[in-house]
């Protein structure tokens, strides 16, 4: 992968020309983004409640299952048959938005509930994606 070594700052008006100096990493994307190829699984965030960490409406979210979880990590987990996309509290047994309007969801003894990963990424699309619009 090809790196141009250039700082953007919000505010400026133009850039030096980065072709003059660029130089090439030994990694890929694969490699920069994903730790555990054979446990990780890339979904798509849908709503608002996770606005607070910087987790928006359609972003991709790169998932780890090989990840041990821990107090306080974004989660994807299947809560009652629905995928939803949370902090989790694992001492008080809550999935907490990252949204102040929207209320922790305690996770009852009954509920059918399983983590299926860590969020350990998260990619924003600034122009439509051709490959995400055919999913």
């Amino acid at each position: 992968m090809k790196v141009i070594p250039l700082t953007a700052r919000a505010g400026i008006t133009g850039f030096e020309s980065p072709a003059t100096d660029y130089y090439q990493l030994p990694l890929s994307l694969d490699e920069l983004l994903i730790e555990h190829p054979s446990a990780t699984f890339i979904g798509m965030a849908a709503g608002e409640s996770m606005q607070g960490v910087g987790i928006f409406d359609g972003d991709v979210l790169i998932v780890d299952r090989h990840v041990m979880v821990q107090s306080g990590d974004v989660i994807v987990a299947n809560l009652n048959g629905e995928f939803v996309c949370k902090l989790i509290d694992t001492q008080r047994r809550l999935l907490l938005s990252a949204n102040e309007s929207h209320q922790p969801v305690p996770v009852q003894e009954w509920d059918q509930f399983s983590i299926e990963g860590v969020v350990i990424r998260s990619i924003r699309c600034h122009r439509p994606s051709k490959v995400l619009q055919a999913c």
